[in-house]
């Protein structure tokens, strides 16, 4: 495992992309609590979550995990990545940022809504921003 990369992965190379092609202002790996993939706009905070690490359809996936190898080791550190995002995600809406969280397949397959998204959350949380 310590070759699996935390950075500049090719989900967040995509999602960079997404982001200058959406003219967001962005920051990537900003030294915020959390350490979200993007700070846009200096207020939302964007995780870029891949499916198997972030636990998506858990219900499933540790079904998946419990019959594989080293079951234990698997299922406690999914359910530890569930429990951290969601301690990340509460720390910082408490000091004022929208996290958004896309899963890896979301960002791949419809960067548009990615785009849509964003604008839609500071448009809701960022009574001066404009941007078409």
């Amino acid at each position: 495992m310590s070759h699996i990369r935390s950075k500049y992965t090719k989900l967040d190379l995509v999602m960079a992309n997404t982001l200058k092609k959406g003219r967001f202002a962005f920051t990537m790996y900003p030294k915020v609590v959390g350490n979200p993939d993007f700070l846009v706009e200096k207020k939302v905070a964007v995780f870029c979550d891949s499916s198997f690490w972030h636990g998506r359809n858990w219900r499933t996936l540790k079904k998946r995990l419990r019959e594989g190898n080293n079951a234990q080791y698997w299922v406690g550190h999914i359910q530890a990545n569930k429990k951290r995002d969601r301690y990340v995600t509460s720390t910082l809406a408490k000091l004022g940022y929208t996290v958004i969280r896309f899963w890896d397949d979301e960002i791949v397959r419809d960067p548009e809504l990615c785009i849509y998204k964003i604008r839609e959350t500071l448009r809701s949380t960022c009574p001066q921003y404009h941007k078409m």
